[in-house]
């Protein structure tokens, strides 16, 4: 996986053809995007710091709106 932007994840997460989700632990918080039970990018926060990941190709996924 490949570090993305924030305006890319969230992207993923809002179009209707992906599903996610949330997974969290005490100060880690994973969230998981996936289309067709494939998993597409994560954001990944521990306390403060936040990151982003995508797979491969993770821009075919992104809408267009």
């Amino acid at each position: 996986m490949i570090l993305i932007m924030k305006t890319e994840f969230e992207n993923l997460q809002k179009n209707c053809a992906h599903s996610f989700e949330t997974d969290t632990n005490t100060d880690k918080q994973v969230v998981k995007v996936y289309r067709d039970d494939a998993l597409i990018a994560k954001k990944i926060k521990i306390k403060k710091s936040i990151r982003y990941f995508g797979v491969q190709g993770y821009k075919a996924f992104l809408s267009l709106s």
